[in-house]
């Protein structure tokens, strides 16, 4: 059987014109359109596909900024092709159609507003462009409505397929909010229906409203990176998901790589020690810093397949704690780093443990790449990066192992030298050593089990959090226990 990109299997995709003509011949969906910087490619499916009367309430594209600012008012920023302006189009159109059309003549119309706001490839096509596409909606005329609030980032590099790309996602997400919106991961994968995912990349969406109350928007962002939808989502502390590039443009940025399950005083004493040395560096401003805790796919999948719950948990963890959240499909560092200055060329900075910074300098990593190691470590060391290391306690001798001492593999023991001695590796000097041997994953098996102790490896507030709420296995026996 013929399989699709997003795992959709091709006898369960409907076709386009299909879809465009299944709302149009619905009686009850009503709407209006308002597409601005790639034509009005989504629109165009639904009146080429016949019986648009009955659906298409207005269709327009406000391109004159004049014009767009007295339709929508004017942004503080300058800027068009934004969040804020996407809502505020969204909501503006169903005013519009709340005040225009009488309920008492259209009792039983289910009022929707899909719009976009983008920009396409430029002329010299540096820039491949980007946008947000939205849709607020209706499922009974007397409820509240609902919204899907999504950010894309075009990978063609020729306009008109641009469009037409965006038309075709246009479709899915008006036909996914009234058909699929009971399946919200279906709804998330027919995204890409008919749309091949190295044309376009979704990095970022939000469900809210009535029927989304169930919906968690980190595990959506979790499976926008599963579904290979792109390869790195953030969320902060309140749990709704953010734009990568918005939070990190032009931003010191330092992260800290775990698996935070749970998140332990080890990981606080890593945060708290490398933001002083980070925050002491030259080119570093705290107030234009960004913390990133990032968790990989590679480590959600460390028992065989990705756990929503186990995921969920850590998740709840993190942002209790306020930190901003990141996953990422990155398990080599040089890409994670990559990844960073495609919207930053201000200094970067890492906090790991010896362990990881072993598996840097191991040769394996770097076999499917063309230029091997030295390319990887091209991309990690060229750019304005530092690493800050957390020591670790050699469980034999009892040995503090820091940068001066770790071993690496004799081939790589001069390339270690040369970012060592040139300042790119510091090691964390200040740290208690007494919780030198706590792990994640010693915890995690203690809390599971119902062993004591738990508790003291933990930072203050931490076992509070998972055992009012019950996370990584703590169960109600447990509670009664402790």
């Amino acid at each position: 059987m013929t399989q699709l990109k997003g795992d959709r299997q091709l006898e369960n995709v409907v076709p386009l014109k299909q879809k465009a003509l299944r709302i149009n011949l619905n009686k009850h969906t009503y709407g209006t359109f308002a597409e601005i910087g790639a034509g009005q490619e989504t629109v165009r499916h639904f009146f080429r596909a016949g019986g648009a009367s009955g659906t298409i309430a207005k269709a327009m594209s406000a391109y004159d900024k004049n014009f767009s600012d007295a339709i929508y008012g004017n942004e503080k920023d300058g800027r068009y092709v934004t969040e804020s302006r996407l809502k505020k189009m969204l909501h503006y159109e169903i005013d519009l159609m709340e005040d225009r059309l009488s309920r008492d003549k259209h009792p039983d119309k289910r009022f929707f507003s899909y719009a976009n706001t983008v920009t396409t490839i430029d002329f010299v096509k540096r820039f491949k462009g980007h946008g947000w596409v939205g849709i607020k909606f209706q499922l009974d005329p007397l409820e509240e409505y609902n919204e899907i609030v999504l950010h894309v980032r075009f990978r063609q590099t020729d306009s008109k397929l641009q469009q037409e790309t965006l038309g075709m996602l246009g479709v899915n997400l008006i036909y996914g909010a009234f058909y699929l919106h009971d399946k919200p991961k279906e709804l998330l994968k027919s995204f890409y229906d008919h749309i091949d995912k190295d044309t376009i990349e979704i990095d970022m969406v939000n469900f809210s409203g009535a029927r989304f109350m169930y919906v968690d928007n980190r595990l959506m962002s979790l499976h926008l990176v599963k579904n290979g939808m792109t390869e790195a989502v953030m969320f902060g502390p309140d749990g709704n998901n953010l734009l990568p590039a918005q939070v990190l443009f032009k931003k010191n940025i330092l992260a800290l790589r775990g698996s935070y399950r749970p998140v332990t005083k080890v990981n606080m004493e890593i945060l708290e020690e490398s933001k002083k040395m980070f925050f002491a560096e030259k080119r570093v401003k705290e107030e234009n810093t960004r913390i990133i805790f990032e968790i990989t796919l590679h480590n959600l999948r460390a028992e065989g397949k990705i756990n929503e719950r186990d995921f969920l948990d850590r998740a709840e963890l993190l942002c209790s704690l306020g930190q901003t959240v990141m996953i990422t499909n990155f398990q080599e560092y040089y890409k994670l780093v990559d990844y960073f200055s495609e919207f930053t060329k201000s200094r970067m900075g890492l906090a790991m443990g010896v362990y990881n910074l072993i598996q840097i300098f191991d040769e394996k990593y770097y076999r499917n790449i063309s230029g091997g190691v030295l390319e990887a470590f091209g991309k990690l060391f060229y750019k304005d990066l530092k690493i800050y290391l957390y020591p670790l306690k050699d469980n034999k001798t009892g040995e503090i192992i820091t940068s001066e001492n770790l071993k690496v593999h004799p081939r790589m023991k001069e390339l270690y030298k040369y970012f060592k001695y040139n300042g790119r590796i510091l090691d964390i000097e200040k740290y208690d050593s007494d919780i030198l041997e706590v792990f994640s994953r010693n915890v995690f098996k203690m809390i599971a089990k119902g062993e004591d102790g738990w508790e003291e490896m933990l930072p203050e507030g931490v076992p509070k959090i998972i055992k009012d709420q019950r996370l990584f296995g703590y169960s109600k026996r447990n509670r009664q226990r402790n």
